[in-house]
């Protein structure tokens, strides 16, 4: 029976996106539900494999047509074992991710750090793997990213290479009260961006996302996206220091790996890409040496959320080929 079908699966810190992609690299359709940390891995796992058997039941279309089980996960992930390292938002640490989920099908399953399967989507389908030396970062929940040197996917002595989230940036206190955290995710990411804005909230400082605030929905990219469009001052100020972190840390990656293309995404950045990206890429330029400065070209993913999806095909590709 001819297997044309990937099935690739997003999971995030707050929603789990699931989409069958055909031979001819179209995703079919797909299916979103939130992600449910709160009964421990083997829910979630069995969260997963529903995801899966909903887009079945969508689709119409059985186990026989499917050639794979692609899973992008947020954390340290072993490719090879499917053990996942340390995902910290999703609250798993030395779990065999693979090993549960393949109980569910007789599909085979693969496993890659999110991040890593969004630049395999991005190397092949929007630089059609014409790029050497490229760092993908995504800006979301947390902060991740992910390398390509020479071509190929770099993923450590350790599979640790591209957590640039975790990275101390900063040893003052500006943004953070506990050294502890000043990590690059702990200062840039949506989480810290909502953080400064609750701060200065309860602070009396007026801003419409206080409305969100006071109502107990969560302030999320859109919320924050419209208040940016609205002018809303407070929004404007921590988006806007959040990019001058986020270029200055890209600023000096580039320093260091001298790579020729930086591609940025994820929920923040694509919520509000027009503002931010010329900010980030500002920040950087005044960090980065001149001669790696000249070389790197720095750009937001045409994919958005569908590039871990089509990094499916890519992760299918080295592993079952």
């Amino acid at each position: 029976m001819d297997k044309k079908f990937v099935i690739s699966i997003d999971l995030g810190g707050t929603k789990i996106l699931t989409a069958l992609l055909s031979d001819d690299n179209q995703i079919i359709d797909r299916v979103k539900i939130p992600t449910d940390i709160s009964k421990g891995p083997l829910y979630l796992v069995e969260r997963i494999a529903n995801s899966v058997s909903e887009l079945f039941e969508k689709t119409k279309i059985t186990e026989d047509y499917i050639r794979v089980i692609c899973l992008g996960v947020p954390g340290t992930v072993n490719p090879f074992t499917g053990v996942i390292g340390n995902a910290p938002n999703l609250w798993i640490a030395s779990f065999n991710i693979k090993e549960e989920l393949q109980k569910y099908f007789n599909i085979p399953v693969l496993i890659e750090n999110d991040v890593n399967l969004a630049a395999l989507g991005i190397k092949r389908f929007e630089f059609h793997d014409q790029v050497n030396n490229m760092l993908v970062v995504f800006v979301g929940t947390g902060i991740g990213g992910a390398l390509i040197f020479n071509g190929k996917l770099y993923r450590g002595s350790s599979f640790f290479a591209g957590e640039i989230g975790h990275m101390k940036v900063s040893q003052k206190g500006e943004f953070s009260t506990d050294p502890k955290n000043l990590t690059f995710e702990n200062l840039a990411s949506r989480l810290a961006i909502v953080e400064n804005i609750r701060r200065d909230i309860k602070k009396g400082k007026k801003t419409i996302l206080a409305e969100n605030e006071n109502s107990k929905n969560k302030i999320k990219s859109k919320m924050l996206a419209a208040a940016v469009a609205g002018g809303d001052k407070v929004a404007q100020k921590h988006l806007g220091r959040a990019c001058k972190i986020i270029g200055s840390v890209l600023g000096s990656l580039v320093t260091l790996l001298n790579v020729d293309t930086i591609v940025i995404g994820g929920g923040v950045v694509e919520a509000m890409g027009d503002f931010m990206m010329p900010k980030i890429i500002s920040s950087l330029n005044s960090v980065v040496l001149p001669e790696p400065g000249r070389e790197v070209k720095v750009i937001s993913t045409m994919l958005g959320d569908d590039a871990a999806l089509y990094g499916g095909i890519g992760l299918a590709d080295e592993f079952l080929t």
